[in-house]
């Protein structure tokens, strides 16, 4: 396949970076007490942050995959409601929710019969790709901000 390169580099930036801090070093032992903490002047907890990465990468997911996709109300449907996540538990049901969200879209990418470059009949000319690098931007930014509240709330690891 043509695109065979472009579809193996977009799943590598997907699971691992090369240029920034990733996801899963970004979540790693966070500790639980300071999950729902807002540093000061900053507008999210680092749970608000986890959440809105699992509802939007969710969101495209879903789009990506069907024209069944019913949209979500902006901002409403792409935020938890409460800074601090209900138990530890919440936590980690999210981050592995983001990890099987990303390999289902990486399923995607992986399937040869998907075309990075059509348009899906059920969007406004979005593809495949752009839904690719749709996630990889997102993510990256809001990865980043976690990083940076680690780092805000002294428990970055240098």
């Amino acid at each position: 396949m043509a695109d065979d390169a472009l579809r193996k580099q977009l799943i590598q930036m997907l699971r691992k970076s090369e240029a920034r801090a990733d996801f899963e070093k970004a979540v790693k032992n966070f500790p639980a007490d300071q999950r729902g903490i807002r540093p000061r002047r900053t507008p999210h907890s680092a749970w608000e942050l986890l959440e809105h990465i699992r509802l939007a990468q969710r969101d495209i997911l879903e789009f990506s995959r069907s024209a069944d996709y019913k949209p979500r109300k902006w901002p409403d449907d792409y935020w938890p409601v409460s800074p601090k996540p209900a138990s530890a538990a919440a936590w980690t049901k999210s981050v592995k929710s983001i990890l099987a969200d990303r390999d289902a879209f990486i399923e995607l990418l992986e399937d040869p019969k998907r075309d990075l470059f059509e348009a899906f009949s059920w969007g406004d000319g979005e593809t495949l790709l752009r839904e690719a690098l749709l996630i990889l931007d997102h993510n990256a930014y809001h990865v980043g901000e976690i990083v940076l509240l680690r780092r805000l709330l002294g428990i970055w690891p240098d």
